[in-house]
């Protein structure tokens, strides 16, 4: 029987998250403060965060050791399974292989608790009681409302309205774990008050819900906020994956020609690639692809500047692809790849021509990911169909070129609680969306007079 999956014993799990910064060929821009204008300092971002998590968002130490309690949760489901997609490689009928990290296996669903539980438990040693965080299609909400069962802490979820109505066991997940999970905007915070004030059915974005999670934080001495993407510290926590498959596939003799994720805030993408992106810089020839929504093309369309990471403006300048702070994105399906920006390590890499970025309209990723359950049968959350499709593409170019490639990409989550999306789409009912020039001009208003990188 041919192989189909790779697996790690759990001994070689990694025993440190890598960190990009020191391989980087150009340093960063520095996160702003929007008051003086000048790089922000960890006290800035003292009232936000802990310490501990603030000291990883700026180092530049290489490795980091994983925490052993952290490690201890990890193997709840880590080393996850490497897979060669052989049924869907027969579909497409091109020469290639697919590769894929199957992130799905996680009790959440989704490679989202990679970071959550880092962040619940540097949270907890550092003496904090209650974590407030927003969720676009809710794996992060879910993800960490999990995470903050396991270390003690009480958990409140900011969940974007639309994704809230579109998936409500997402945030039934949540109360599951313990957690509470209110719908965004909300009249709660006075950044929710403000915008329903404006509009009473507005459907939310995952910068207003940033906002009412950091103001909900910032004002009780013993909660903090958490980020479940953008931030430098998430993506060093979720490298443990990309980590784990240059292992799996060093074990069977094989290097990728094309590493692709699907990138919304930049996770998922950055922990499958990061490492990657580490052996492009020292020489090794391949492409690594960013797969992103026609609907929120903030990569593709948005330009490099610096922009706040929520709509009230409450977070430093990050210098990032961005379509504006005040933008709301159309509510399409996939949910968690409805964000203005994109972290500012990608972003920067983008700017490196280190990555590529591809946009595609929900139709194409729902076709992608139908093909996909009908060839692998696992069913996909709507953001991995964008990774899909990706691999689609490439597959269509090797068959053009007569080229042969081998193809990573991050399954960085399962599907099945956005059924309503695939029925939407065999009923005929899903719409494509893309992004009018207009629409992206009007947003990119907010960015006017800010400064640039």
């Amino acid at each position: 029987m041919k192989q189909v999956k790779v697996f790690l014993d759990e001994s070689e799990i990694p025993k440190q998250w890598y960190n990009i910064q020191p391989d980087m060929p150009t340093p960063m821009s520095p996160p702003l403060h929007p008051g003086t204008g000048l790089p922000v300092g960890p006290d800035d971002l003292a009232p936000v965060f802990p310490m501990n998590l603030i000291e990883q968002e700026v180092s530049t130490e290489r490795w980091i050791d994983i925490p052993e309690e952290v490690l201890e949760k990890y193997m709840l489901w880590r080393p996850t399974p490497l897979y060669r997609a052989r049924n869907f490689e027969k579909l497409l009928d091109a020469p290639v292989q697919i590769y894929y990290k199957n992130e799905g296996v996680s009790p959440p669903g989704s490679h989202k608790p990679n970071t959550a539980v880092a962040q619940a438990y540097y949270n907890k040693v550092f003496g904090i009681k209650r974590i407030s965080t927003e969720t676009g299609a809710g794996q992060w909400g879910s993800a960490l409302s999990m995470a903050c069962k396991m270390f003690g802490l009480e958990c409140r979820v900011f969940m974007v309205r639309v994704s809230y109505d579109q998936k409500p066991f997402r945030g039934l997940m949540m109360n599951v774990w313990g957690a509470n999970c209110i719908p965004s905007p909300s009249d709660k915070t006075e950044a929710g008050r403000r915008v329903l004030a404006e509009n009473p059915d507005s459907p939310g974005s995952l910068g207003l819900a940033i906002s009412e999670a950091i103001e909900d934080a910032v004002g009780n001495e013993d909660s903090r906020y958490a980020l479940g993407s953008v931030l430098n510290h998430v993506l060093l926590h979720q490298t443990i994956n990309g980590l784990e498959a240059e292992k799996q596939l060093k074990m069977i003799g094989v290097y990728p020609d094309v590493v692709i994720g699907c990138t919304g805030g930049g996770s998922n993408f950055g922990g499958l690639c990061l490492p990657f992106v580490r052996d492009k810089i020292h020489g090794k020839e391949l492409s690594i692809v960013c797969a992103e929504p026609t609907s929120c093309p903030t990569i593709t369309r948005g330009p490099f500047a610096y922009d706040f990471g929520d709509m009230a403006q409450t977070t430093p300048l990050l210098a990032m692809h961005t379509l504006g702070h005040d933008f709301v994105p159309a509510p399409i399906h996939a949910g968690g790849l409805r964000y203005h920006g994109m972290a500012p390590i990608i972003s920067h890499l983008v700017k490196e021509h280190l990555l590529e970025a591809r946009a595609y309209n929900q139709i194409q990723t729902f076709e992608a990911g139908i093909k996909w359950a009908r060839s692998e049968g696992f069913i996909s959350a709507p953001e991995t169909n964008h990774a899909i499709a990706a691999v689609v593409q490439e597959a269509e170019r090797a068959k053009e070129e007569g080229k042969e490639k081998v193809i990573l990409f991050n399954w960085s989550g399962h599907g099945l609680v956005d059924l309503a999306a695939y029925d939407a789409y065999l009923s005929g009912k899903l719409v494509q969306y893309d992004m009018p020039e207009e629409e992206i001009a009007r947003a990119l208003k907010a960015i006017d007079g800010l400064p640039k990188p």
